[in-house]
């Protein structure tokens, strides 16, 4: 119990935190990448990665999507490559590239690469659903045509892997093993960006 509301407690101060740099946040380039305050996203640049050199996995866990399919551990396995984009309702960049996920899980798919998505705003103080954020997530999921999961976070935020979230949306890959794989990635990117991304995430895996 106090572990978990340690947990919680972090993504609640790094939403704070996030939510204080938005105040001088600027598009510098035009390209949605850098969020301004208005879009409520923070300031990430589209070639921004942390490296991640030793394998960490994430254990079992149990969330459920926004239509209260339960999703394990389990999902990983049939597929060499899952492609897991953390984000919330209120960011403008991260709502723009979903069509681009969309596209990309379905090209991809007979490589054997799989995308899931995690509503990180879909989760209130206490650890439980916020279900009026699964109402936005819905009605996004509606208005994309997305046919991969959007997940809620469960109470403990997938092992603690979401807590310290400070910049959407994140990007990271995970094997059929369960393992964090490769790098982890901090803003949007293209469709083109992301096929060469997986790509090369992919080799890493398979060699």
């Amino acid at each position: 119990m106090k572990i978990r509301k340690k947990i919680l407690s972090a993504l609640l101060l790094c939403g704070f935190c996030t939510l204080t740099v938005l105040g001088c946040g600027s598009d510098k380039d035009g390209s949605g990448n850098a969020a301004t305050q208005e879009d409520n996203s923070p300031a990430v640049s589209e070639s921004e990665t942390h490296d991640s050199s030793s394998l960490e996995n994430l254990g079992e866990f149990s969330m459920k999507d926004i239509a209260g399919s339960e999703y394990t551990q389990e999902m990983f396995a049939d597929y060499d490559l899952t492609m897991v984009n953390v984000f919330t309702t209120w960011c403008t960049p991260c709502i723009n590239e979903i069509p681009d996920l969309e596209k990309l899980k379905n090209n991809m798919a007979d490589q054997g690469v799989n995308v899931v998505g995690i509503v990180l705003d879909a989760i209130d103080a206490s650890g439980g659903a916020n279900e009026e954020t699964v109402e936005k997530a819905k009605l996004l999921a509606e208005q994309t045509g997305v046919t991969y999961p959007f997940l809620i976070p469960d109470e403990t935020l997938l092992n603690g892997r979401l807590a310290g979230i400070n910049a959407v949306p994140e990007t990271f890959f995970v094997d059929k093993d369960g393992n964090i794989v490769g790098e982890t990635y901090s803003g949007s990117r293209s469709l083109e960006s992301w096929t060469e991304v997986v790509e090369n995430e992919k080799q890493g895996v398979t060699q």
